[in-house]
């Protein structure tokens, strides 16, 4: 096989049965592909009718170790009463497998729908959920997960994207300088560590599953150590004022049956969401090997898609020039 083919190009259907009944199991029909770029997401169901998750971790993002410390927040929330996709066990404990140079694991499917972020009931149940998520997390430390850290994530970020090929010589200078103010906005919050605690990390509705306002968290592929805000910041859409005041107010009292929020840290929503749009560009530019990536999002290989790009950073940052709109109007509690 060519050294160009990518590692994802070797997970053919047969040999994602092959993996999975190494385990023990046997599967009648084939995987089902699961929407998911950053790894690859399959479903399957066994000879009893149960449905399962398989995932193939991407090649040399993480670490067994790292990934072991996932699942291994993923059991204690469990043990806790939390609701969450947890991973299966081998007889001998094992939840992470290995097969032909991938790592993979196995997950029961959890059923439901995204939650309604215009809902009070729906914003209450994610904000409780959340709560009994930090309320664990907080009890010990990732030793070797990531920290959230806004400064060196901003500054790998704008090195991936200034060293890709797509932007002329006018989009390269304007992404550079906007790019830049972004990163001096940043630098000059800063957050304290004490306030870092285990969180979900990547906490948006696609993640998050359920019914009658009983809601589960799956994906804690990108768990982190970072702030709560972190896990609440994408739930926020609403555009206007009023609306955004009762989505957070929902989010925190819910919240607040499990765990005091510090208020202060929804100074860092817009920082946040600026983080998260300058690695989204440098997230497309790092994967542009995986075939998956110019199938699914060919403009950005397109002049436009960055124009677009650069006038939403601009629009950003006259964000964080604001006062934060998500503390007036709020009771700070302080």
């Amino acid at each position: 096989m060519s050294a160009n083919v990518h590692p994802f190009e070797r997970l053919s259907p047969q040999r994602i049965v092959e993996a999975v009944e190494s385990l023990g199991m046997w599967l009648p029909g084939e995987p089902f592909t699961l929407n998911s770029y950053e790894n690859r997401v399959f479903m399957v169901s066994d000879d009893e009718r149960r449905r399962w998750v398989v995932k193939f971790y991407r090649p040399e993002r993480w670490t067994d170790a790292q990934i072991q410390e996932e699942h291994d927040f993923l059991f204690e929330l469990d043990e806790a009463g939390v609701s969450v996709g947890v991973p299966w066990r081998s007889e001998t404990g094992d939840s992470l497998h290995h097969t032909e140079g991938f790592r993979f694991a196995l997950f029961a499917q959890v059923v439901g729908q995204a939650p309604e972020l215009e809902k009070p009931a729906d914003l209450f149940a994610l904000g409780e959920v959340l709560g009994q998520v930090h309320a664990v997390g907080k009890q010990r430390d990732f030793r070797y997960r990531r920290t959230l850290d806004p400064d060196a994530m901003v500054q790998e970020s704008r090195t991936q994207v200034l060293g890709s090929r797509w932007m002329n010589a006018r989009q390269r200078r304007a992404y550079e300088r906007i790019s830049q103010e972004l990163h001096e906005a940043l630098r000059q919050r800063g957050w304290p560590q004490s306030w870092n605690l285990r969180v979900h990390g990547d906490c948006h509705i696609g993640n998050i599953l359920g019914r009658d306002e009983r809601f589960s968290l799956v994906d804690f592929d990108d768990s982190v150590m970072a702030p709560a805000v972190q896990d609440l910041w994408m739930l926020l859409t609403a555009q206007s004022d009023p609306e955004a005041h009762m989505q957070l107010a929902e989010i925190i009292e819910g919240y607040e049956q499990h765990l005091d929020f510090d208020r202060r840290q929804l100074e860092w929503v817009e920082p946040l969401r600026s983080l998260r749009l300058v690695r989204h560009s440098a997230w497309l530019a790092a994967r542009w090997d995986d075939p998956a990536f110019p199938r699914a999002f060919p403009w950005v290989a397109e002049e436009g898609y960055w124009d677009d790009h650069i006038r939403t950073l601009e629009q950003q940052r006259h964000a964080l020039e604001q006062a934060p709109r998500w503390i007036a109007g709020l009771d700070t509690g302080f």
